[in-house]
């Protein structure tokens, strides 16, 4: 409750409306206890909090405390996952950066991370993806990594390697870039992904 009430007081310092707008805000405390606040969720831990934002498009950005919520980190090593990436990499031809970025934008790394709806494992695989991609276990870590990549690698032969629509069909489905006539969706969280899925993919072409 202290948490909610301290980014009531932000939000309103922001000259944010609390309630009564279109525009849902979520949030989330990680593990080092910083709050991240957004209306573009993009990771399964956030909630949804009883405020609202104002009712136009964009993404937000909301600071705590004097502070601006953290950028994702641009990890060196991935650790365990990190011959399971390369393997799945080399395996479909794909660049390990890429995947990384994928990976960290789906779950952040986080194995057991599962959505709202029903999206698993590191990759978040939906249930029936899993299957098509031949994938037991989607808690698995190899397991998961393959079939995310093996399913990247089919949506890059099916777009011709265009990244956009490969990412968008990631996160929304082929289906939805076929009604958009090829184009990224016109999905608010869709749009966000690929933004945050490239300039992540872009930040790992960097790292060592």
């Amino acid at each position: 409750m202290a948490r909610l009430l301290a980014i009531v007081l932000a939000l309103e310092l922001l000259g944010v409306p609390a309630a009564g707008r279109a525009g849902e805000l979520y949030s989330f405390v990680d593990g080092d206890g910083v709050i991240h606040v957004t209306n573009v969720p993009q990771d399964p831990r956030y909630r949804r909090l009883k405020v609202k934002l104002p009712d136009y498009d964009g993404v937000h950005r909301i600071t705590l405390n004097g502070r601006r919520a953290p950028q994702p980190r641009f990890r060196r090593s991935t650790t365990a996952y990190d011959e399971h990436i390369r393997s799945a990499a080399t395996k479909y031809g794909l660049a390990p950066p890429l995947l990384k970025a994928v990976m960290q934008a789906e779950s952040n790394f986080d194995p057991s991370a599962v959505s709202v709806k029903g999206a698993t494992g590191l990759m978040q695989l939906m249930p029936a993806t899993a299957r098509d991609m031949s994938v037991a276990d989607p808690r698995d870590p190899a397991q998961n990594i393959d079939g995310g990549a093996r399913y990247l690698k089919s949506l890059q032969d099916r777009y011709g390697g265009d990244l956009e629509k490969v990412l968008s069909a990631y996160n929304a489905g082929p289906e939805a870039v076929r009604r958009s006539g090829g184009a990224i969706p016109d999905i608010a969280e869709t749009q966000a992904y690929v933004r945050k899925v490239l300039w992540l993919y872009e930040g790992y072409m960097k790292v060592p």
